[in-house]
């Protein structure tokens, strides 16, 4: 005799008493039920047959393909189902969002298999639940006055596929993941005396320790935005989290020089496919407009102030652990972001197409030579052979490599990109910034150390007013841009940080920390974090969804050109002017804290310049307001 059963069946009198019972349970369900973090219960609406009244049921539910299935647990006599199968449609909340459900049709067990996961399955079997009942989504529209038309055959992507399940937490992880990145630039810088100290470096080889995370970073960043766009982005992010991680590890047991730069080499490769696909991912996370306007404020916040941040954890931890542990440090953050991301951040496939390997093969080439060249002048003179020579054919490779674009039939970088004239003007307006910062840092941190006196845990802390002041500028302008456009801003921006860098210069031998450094610094950062948010916007607005990841990258190639570039020519000034001032006279210590404060300041009235020359640019190209007729304008909504 069989024993299987389709249901769990109950007489007038036990029906009768279940729905007694769930008079008081299900108030109690409904409030955690359809949530964005509850992927077992969602809510059905439906309208009662014959009182006419609305029900919101909980309910153990699940998407398969275009449909929800909803296991009939009291088969044809539950109440919600006669109801639905009356009016022929529903509705129904999951994960957060309203789906209109058509086409209600009874299936099998096996039909419904693929929606559940094991342990379900396991109990349905076990109570004999062997039918379920199987609705077509709709997507619904919240506050939508327009009517909403059904295509027969469209397939509604349902679930964490379509969006992710907690905005906060994937913002979380973005930011983390671009925290990460940034902080490396600066962390290392303070724990050089311990590692050469330790693995026996050569004085010419130090700068290798930085420049292999620099040159495969800024190398790789347009190849690596652009594999995101083709490959999948949150696929791409947790590979360059899970490669950034496997280089950290490395870095930190590594035993000789060699070991340590290859290892920072694989950091940078990690980190050029990180960061693209980090913002890009929060481009289709947050739509357009106040949401996405306040994530970019915290991202921002991040790019800019990450800088001070690193040099103040990198005293930390060398004073109080190891220069290891500025590596190790990277390993459990960078397996938190792989295993985080499958589950909160948006799944995106990419679009098909191919790999311009020629032009990849070329920018990658000429984008590396020519950070390789930058960072060399910092310890070389600009006459130097092998400098010019590494410019020179990184020239003729990124001229070449805009020429195989302009012709490519599938380009790693189409050049319509910059047909935009707001996005052209935030570019030009990072590369100009992103080289004012690093040169300042840089210098600065000279000047605190080797003029002030400051230990690198000393100097590290004076930077924290940067990022707090980075903080208060990301989160004033991800509040107004939305109202008064990117231009205001953007030009606001960069003339705080000029005005922040020309006080910046007054600094003399006599100075100390809260007369010549803390007011500057506070004014630059308020203009950094204005200007990094504002140029965030734009890169990422209007661009076509298949392109958000080359967008990206640009956005941070311009950083991290301008950059090297920053230090390359600020260095080279204040080298030059502190030369200049000690061949005048006899050297004691004071005639060189004298000269290298000189050095100093020549060179901050330069970072002026050039934060100056980015003002000019963005008063320029950027419009004021967007204009609606063009087909790629940016639309920057107006904030609520």
């Amino acid at each position: 005799m069989s024993t299987a059963i389709n249901a769990i069946h109950l007489g007038s009198r036990a029906r009768r008493a279940v729905r007694f019972v769930a008079r008081f349970i299900n108030p109690l369900v409904l409030v955690v039920a359809g949530r964005r973090w509850m992927p077992v219960v969602g809510i059905l609406h439906h309208r009662g047959r014959r009182s006419g009244r609305e029900y919101d049921t909980p309910i153990g539910m699940r998407p398969l393909g275009g449909a929800f299935v909803i296991p009939r647990t009291f088969g044809d006599n539950a109440a919600w189902y006669q109801n639905v199968k009356a009016a022929g449609e529903g509705r129904i909340t999951y994960l957060g969002r309203r789906y209109r459900v058509v086409e209600p049709e009874v299936v099998d067990y096996a039909t419904a298999r693929p929606a559940f996961p094991r342990y379900e399955r396991a109990q349905f079997r076990f109570i004999g639940i062997n039918e379920y009942l199987r609705l077509r989504a709709v997507p619904e529209i919240a506050n939508s006055t327009a009517p909403q038309k059904t295509h027969v055959g469209t397939k509604i992507g349902i679930g964490p596929t379509a969006s992710p399940r907690n905005l906060n937490l994937a913002l979380i992880v973005i930011a983390l993941a671009q925290l990460m990145v940034v902080l490396d630039v600066a962390i290392v810088n303070v724990a050089l005396p311990s590692i050469q100290r330790e693995l026996h470096f050569a004085a010419t080889d130090l700068e290798w320790v930085v420049n292999a995370y620099a040159i495969a970073f800024g190398g790789l960043l347009l190849l690596g935005g652009r594999t995101g766009d083709l490959f999948g982005r949150r696929r791409m992010f947790v590979i360059g989290a899970l490669m950034f991680t496997a280089g950290s590890m490395a870095g930190g047991l590594a035993t000789s020089s060699a070991f340590l730069i290859a290892a920072r080499g694989a950091q940078g490769v990690g980190a050029a496919i990180l960061a693209p696909t980090a913002l890009a991912l929060l481009a289709a996370t947050f739509p357009q407009g106040g949401q996405r306007n306040r994530a970019l404020g915290v991202y921002s916040a991040v790019s800019a102030g990450g800088g001070g941040v690193g040099l103040l954890m990198g005293g930390v931890i060398t004073n109080y652990l190891s220069w290891r542990w500025i590596m190790f440090v990277n390993v459990p953050i960078g397996l938190l972001l792989a295993f985080a991301a499958p589950r909160v951040l948006i799944r995106g496939e990419g679009k098909p197409g191919r790999l311009d390997l020629p032009g990849a093969v070329t920018v990658t080439a000429g984008v590396s030579l020519l950070v390789y060249g930058l960072a060399r002048v910092a310890t070389h003179d600009w006459s130097d052979g092998v400098t010019r020579a590494a410019l020179g054919i990184a020239v003729v490779l990124l001229v070449s490599f805009v020429a195989l674009e302009s012709r490519g039939r599938h380009p790693l970088m189409p050049l319509r990109i910059f047909a935009n004239r707001n996005r052209s003007g935030a570019y030009g307006l990072s590369l100009a910034i992103g080289a004012a910062l690093s040169g300042m840092l840089f210098l600065l941190t000279l000047f605190l150390q080797n003029v002030l006196g400051y230990s690198p845990l000393q100097a590290g802390f004076a930077f924290l007013p940067t990022a707090l002041g980075v903080v208060v500028g990301a989160g004033l302008t991800s509040r107004v841009i939305g109202r008064v456009g990117p231009r205001v801003p953007m030009t606001t921006g960069a003339l705080l940080a000029a005005a922040g860098m020309f006080w910046l210069s007054a600094v003399t031998v006599q100075s100390n920390y809260f007369a010549g450094v803390l007011g500057p610094l506070v004014v630059l950062a308020v203009g950094l974090g204005m200007a990094f948010v504002s140029t965030s916007v734009v890169a990422i607005s209007g661009v076509q969804p298949g392109e958000s990841g080359l967008a990206s990258a640009l956005l941070n190639v311009g950083r991290q050109l301008g950059g090297s570039l920053g230090i390359a020519i600020m260095g080279t000034i204040a080298t030059t002017v502190t030369r200049h001032q000690l061949a005048s006279g006899p050297i004691t210590q004071s005639a060189v804290n004298s000269a290298l404060t000189a050095g100093f300041s020549a060179a901050f009235e330069i970072a002026g310049v050039i934060a100056i020359a980015g003002f000019v640019t963005a008063l320029i190209a950027v419009r004021h307001r967007q204009s609606p007729a063009a087909g790629q304008s940016i639309e920057l909504d107006q904030a609520a």
